[in-house]
């Protein structure tokens, strides 16, 4: 499936398993998401996130979310969308 670059890892969270992203374009709860660096290649379907502990359904390009993350991600992976 084809993906576009949405963002960047720019945190990760042990407890709870939570990753910081800033986006570059537009995401949306139920968004299909691949997380993707040296050492990481998560995938998962974005169920909730989070702005300023916010619970919010869309992000916009500039915006600094929360997302769960079944796995560890590092700061600098990319995040791309999958279409």
């Amino acid at each position: 499936m084809p993906e576009v670059e949405i963002g960047r890892v720019s945190d990760f969270f042990a407890r709870p398993v939570v990753a910081g992203i800033t986006l570059t374009d537009a995401l949306k709860v139920g968004d299909r998401i691949h997380i993707k660096g040296h050492t990481t290649d998560v995938e998962l379907t974005l169920e909730s996130m989070q702005i300023n502990n916010v619970n919010v359904t869309e992000g916009k390009a500039g915006d600094a979310i929360g997302v769960k993350v079944p796995d560890r991600v590092r700061a600098g992976d990319h995040v791309y969308k999958v279409t």
